[in-house]
């Protein structure tokens, strides 16, 4: 019998057939379907879900909207991370503290809020350590004053994302009919400052009574405005080494005496000036354009800026706080805003809101600042007010910007002080009891503090 001749497609099939028997299984045993049961959602897709983010009014220029820039910043991620939502509560400066003090004693904060500057709350170690997500470069980009603000027991605490302080904005429109001369490089002494506000405040329309005054401001919890004067001779309000209570030496009692004599002495502001809000203090001078100097935030150049762009207002430059014993301009603010993420037991939350606050706080947002008449915390921002003298004035100032005492109950202090210096201010006590009792009661709050937590 003669052999039989295999053709080549019978041996490709005996060979493919083969290939089946011995490697099918291996194939799948390999590629067998995972159960869905066994998916770990968390490694195959981003995290999804609602960030609550509580934050404060800042005036957007191009629209004039108090939350438009957030706004845009907030829907351009949600459109970047499909199935993320940012939940914004607006909260104000008057209030806001007080919300966020009853929101941690309730346990129902936020998960993210600018909370990462603020001592009394770092402190407590309520919010995400974050060095871990921030590389070396990330870290080396941050301006000093910024990074130092959220760094507490060797760890940073938050995001940095704008610089601010307080300035004195004037009327040169004021200042001009006066035939007074406005401070050349923005800095002037306490006799050259107080001598320019008797100048200014006069009877404009000679009915026997003054209209315009040289100075005027408000004193309130949280309002910083009139520190730069009660600082200007050296005076402290912490030691914060120790967290020894300062101001009640000499440079305290002066500075304060230095407030004080502007209404009672000088008689340069209102008769209402230590009892007025800010409400009213601000109308006296942007729409009754009756005061020369007014102390603010750096948010007003962009606010007077557009009001005089829509036909009002008037010609204003800016200068800083008055020269005392010191030998430099001072000014007290909480002049770092940072953003916190409250504890989270979602890992893949906390790593979507770090996202999150990158991405507000990259470089091509921090360039847009301007917006929102504020300094950004990075180097790579570089100078964003290169055109703009009066910003670019009021930035050389930062560095003799003292930030808020890191003690952890300044509010409760701040609440002390303030009531203090308004009853020095109205006439109701003289500078030393002021002094004195702010001394007392302070002291005497510490102490309840101190008993309260064993100590």
């Amino acid at each position: 019998m003669k052999d039989r001749k295999v053709g080549p497609f019978a041996l490709f099939f005996m060979l493919l057939l083969w290939c089946f028997v011995v490697f099918g299984p291996i194939y799948f045993l390999l590629c067998k379907p995972i159960p869905d049961y066994m998916v770990d959602d968390k490694e195959v897709s981003p995290w999804k879900g609602v960030i609550t983010l509580w934050d404060y009014p800042r005036v957007d220029i191009e629209n004039g909207s108090r939350y438009g820039w957030i706004n845009g910043k907030i829907k351009a991620f949600e459109k970047a991370n499909p199935g993320v939502y940012i939940e914004l509560v607006p909260i104000d400066f008057k209030s806001g503290p007080i919300q966020l003090e009853t929101a941690i004693s309730t346990g129902e904060v936020p998960d993210i809020a600018p909370v990462a500057a603020d001592y009394a709350i770092v402190s407590k170690q309520l919010l995400e350590p974050v060095d871990r997500f921030l590389s070396r470069e990330e870290l080396d980009d941050y301006k000093t004053q910024a990074i130092t603000a959220v760094r507490h027991e060797g760890k940073a605490w938050g995001f940095p994302w704008m610089m601010t302080t307080y300035t004195m904005i004037l009327n040169n429109d004021l200042f001009r009919e006066k035939g007074v001369e406005i401070p050349r490089d923005g800095n002037w002494t306490y006799d050259e400052f107080v001598n320019a506000l008797k100048a200014l405040t006069f009877d404009r329309d000679n009915d026997g009574k003054k209209d315009c005054y040289g100075f005027n401001s408000f004193i309130d919890t949280y309002a910083y405005n009139l520190w730069g004067i009660l600082l200007a001779d050296g005076a402290e309000i912490f030691d914060e080494d120790y967290l020894i209570y300062r101001f009640d030496d000499d440079r305290a009692r002066k500075g304060l005496q230095r407030l004080v004599d502007l209404k009672q002495l000088h008689q340069v502001t209102p008769s209402n000036f230590g009892e007025n809000t800010e409400d009213q203090a601000w109308l006296t001078f942007y729409r009754d354009k009756a005061i020369a100097v007014y102390p603010a935030g750096t948010w007003t150049v962009n606010t007077l800026n557009r009001i005089r762009q829509q036909g009002a207002g008037f010609e204003f430059s800016v200068a800083n706080y008055p020269i005392g014993e010191k030998g430099l301009p001072v000014s007290v603010s909480a002049n770092v805003s940072a953003y916190g993420i409250f504890k989270q037991e979602d890992q893949s939350k906390l790593e979507m809101c770090v996202k999150f606050l990158k991405f507000i706080t990259d470089e091509k947002s921090q360039k847009e600042l301007h917006r929102l008449g504020v300094f950004p915390v990075k180097k790579s921002a570089g100078n964003i007010y290169e055109n703009d003298p009066m910003m670019s004035t009021i930035e050389k100032s930062l560095p003799y910007t003292q930030n808020l005492p890191r003690h952890p109950y300044w509010m409760t202090i701040d609440g002390i002080l303030q009531s203090q210096i308004r009853q020095a201010v109205l006439g109701k006590k003289t500078v030393e009891d002021a002094i004195t009792d702010a001394k007392l009661k302070i002291e005497a709050f510490l102490e309840m503090k101190k008993k309260e937590n064993g100590k």
